[in-house]
């Protein structure tokens, strides 16, 4: 139930913790309603029309798998999860389609809103601007309406969010080797209260119309270049969070900012370019090309190109390691060497071939357009 969203600062695997929030409305509470067949619903009168959406989008989704870093793709939706890294029920995550806790909600309140406002961790949502209204958790159940966000803490880190029903029950994708499921709201085991954040309906906002992996970006005042340099003249003002479509990314001038140092840039739809830093996703962007300009960290090795979606690397040349990337779509990658190593079954095929990629990280050769064993790479 656990992990670190990353944004285009922060080193590491698109590992996505619980997270999430938000609901509506403000009326009283009123007597419960009687419970659906499967125990989940909207329970109690009160809650908006969006509150309630957000509540039946989420009870559709009962019997879906929990699966680590399910449901954070670049659409909301139910994605293949990957190992924790230490939970031996998370093993089969990286073969199962589904949601962890923050994805479940993010998918709920897209499908209530029309709009990708939850995409962040537990931590970072409890925390949201949207929040009209906060609730301790000495004041349980009492003044919650359906939709609302509850969330547990450990060590004063929030890590699990669920949605509430009403009569005291709520929605969840729980742990590792579990189902999406209704329960009763737990008011002990770190419960840390609950977030009733503002939303509205409306239509999902599209793509950029001139194509690009599409980002979201983050913070203010965020300006694009003619060039991937802050030097440059200036092409574009971001006011506030937007999407954007990114067509390749590069290593060029070191940044900081936001508290953060990053020397990727990428370039936009626009032929712009921004700093990754506010690109919400890892420091070096999943599925997105290099331009080319500037080889990748770790030497040039030699070059190969990925195939189907949602492909892994990890820590060594075992699906059982800890994931260090995540590849949405079909990408380019620089090969350093090979060995023989876990023998792996995925998309039709059996192999045993891996290879090391320059930036330290492995991946089972199955996924690099080639022969089992690629032409020219020496054995590591």
């Amino acid at each position: 139930m656990g992990g670190t969203r990353l944004r285009g600062h922060v080193a590491g695997a698109i590992a996505v913790v619980c997270a999430a929030a938000f609901a509506v409305a403000t009326a009283p509470a009123q007597p419960a309603r009687a419970v659906p067949a499967a125990g989940c619903g909207v329970l109690a009168d009160g809650a908006s029309a969006t509150a309630q959406a957000a509540v039946e989008a989420a009870c559709a989704q009962i019997g879906v798998w929990y699966t680590w870093g399910g449901g954070h793709g670049a659409v909301p939706g139910e994605t293949l999860g990957y190992y924790d890294g230490h939970d031996p029920a998370s093993r089969n995550d990286g073969s199962r389609e589904g949601f962890d806790c923050s994805g479940l909600v993010r998918y709920a309140y897209y499908r209530a809103t029309g709009r990708d406002i939850l995409d962040g961790t537990a931590s970072d949502d409890h925390r949201s601007p949207l929040g009209v209204a906060r609730f301790s958790a000495g004041q349980g159940t009492a003044p919650l309406l359906p939709g609302d966000l509850l969330f547990w803490q450990s060590g004063g880190y929030v890590h699990h969010v669920a949605m509430y029903l009403g009569a005291g029950r709520m929605v969840e994708a729980y742990e590792s080797g579990t189902r999406v499921r209704a329960t009763p709201v737990r008011l002990n085991d770190g419960y840390a209260g609950a977030v009733r954040l503002a939303g509205s309906p409306g239509n999902p906002t599209p793509p950029p119309a001139d194509g690009g992996a599409v980002f979201q970006t983050w913070g203010t005042d965020v300006r694009t270049h003619t060039a991937p340099s802050t030097g440059a003249p200036a092409v574009d003002r971001f006011a506030g969070p937007t999407q954007v479509g990114v067509v390749c990314q590069e290593h060029a001038q070191r940044v900081t900012a936001g508290g953060y140092t990053n020397d990727a840039w990428s370039k936009l739809s626009d032929g712009s370019w921004m700093t990754n830093i506010y690109l919400k996703g890892p420091a070096w962007l999943v599925g997105v090309p290099d331009c080319g300009g500037t080889p990748p960290p770790g030497g040039a090795g030699t070059r190969f190109d990925t195939w189907g979606t949602d492909v892994r690397t990890h820590a060594a040349p075992s699906v059982d390691a800890p994931a260090r990337d995540l590849f949405p779509r079909p990408t380019r990658v620089s090969v350093v060497c090979q060995e023989h190593a876990q023998r792996v079954t995925a998309g039709g095929y059996t192999n045993d071939a891996w290879s090391k990629l320059s930036d330290g990280s492995w991946m089972t050769n199955i996924y690099l357009r080639g022969p089992a064993w690629l032409a020219g790479v020496p054995t590591c």
